[in-house]
């Protein structure tokens, strides 16, 4: 298949138009006419993935951040951006990313997240549009199935998603009392936190969350739950095989970088 005809199926899950404003998703790097027989899916477009690319001698890559964020004045070895993308060039490799978008889409990110949580129903925590008479946006707030203490909260979100740990602002805020409403914003979610407190959520579960940001958060009732920025959006590699081995069926060989989290606990 063409990079293109790949492209448009990526379209029809998680639409250009889903995306924030200020967001960069879509084909950012190689021909968009290019014949795709192997692809890689990673979370980001580093240089482990593309080198890993290019080592298996992958066509495409499909990853969840942009590697280009910001306008950039020139292409060359000297930076990190640069050196990706020439590489890229080079190897006559195409890069595409659903970001935002995929964040946003029904179905996609929040929803798979809040999903294996145990979120059910609900609402996004921040509405963008409608498709089709469904709310989409980012995050997901809602009831869970089973309403657990907040330290059990923590630990199912360790549990579930695979993480080596998590951090938690206001431990003591749902000992004797369960959690019963909570809300999930997988990536940067600071700043979701005065939506999740307007939406009545006791546990809010996210990544990035500095240190006043999080205490603040805790002195108003809501429990943070920080999994880190890559520790819920790897979901992405996985549910991303499926809907494309779904769609394309072998047509073309799907690769996934292994995981590996970023950060360590020493």
């Amino acid at each position: 298949m063409r990079c293109s005809e790949i492209i448009n199926i990526l379209e029809e899950l998680a639409p250009h138009r889903m995306a924030c404003e200020w967001d960069n998703p879509g084909l950012l790097a190689g021909r968009k006419e290019k014949e795709v027989k192997k692809l890689l899916l990673c979370v980001d477009a580093d240089d482990e993935a593309v080198a890993l690319a290019v080592r298996q001698g992958a066509d495409m890559i499909v990853s969840h951040h942009p590697l280009i964020f910001r306008s950039i004045k020139r292409v060359t070895d000297e930076d990190f951006i640069g050196r990706r993308l020439v590489e890229m060039i080079q190897s006559d490799l195409s890069c595409f990313a659903m970001h935002t978008n995929f964040d946003s889409a029904p179905g996609c990110m929040a929803d798979l997240a809040a999903e294996r949580i145990g979120i059910c129903g609900g609402e996004p925590l921040e509405a963008m549009g409608e498709e089709n008479g469904v709310l989409y946006g980012i995050g997901k707030t809602g009831s869970l199935k089973t309403p657990v203490t907040g330290m059990e909260l923590a630990r199912r979100v360790k549990e579930t998603f695979g993480l080596p740990f998590v951090t938690v602002y206001g431990e003591g805020l749902w000992e004797k009392e369960q959690v019963v409403r909570a809300a999930v914003c997988p990536g940067s979610g600071g700043s979701t936190i005065q939506a999740a407190l307007e939406k009545g959520a006791q546990a809010l579960i996210t990544g990035d969350i500095g240190h006043h940001a999080g205490i603040d958060a805790a002195a108003q009732g809501l429990m943070i739950i920080d999994a880190g920025h890559y520790g819920l959006e790897h979901i992405f590699m996985d549910y991303m095989e499926g809907y494309l081995r779904q769609r394309l069926g072998d047509q073309i060989q799907i690769l996934k970088m292994p995981l590996h989290f970023p950060a360590a606990v020493v």
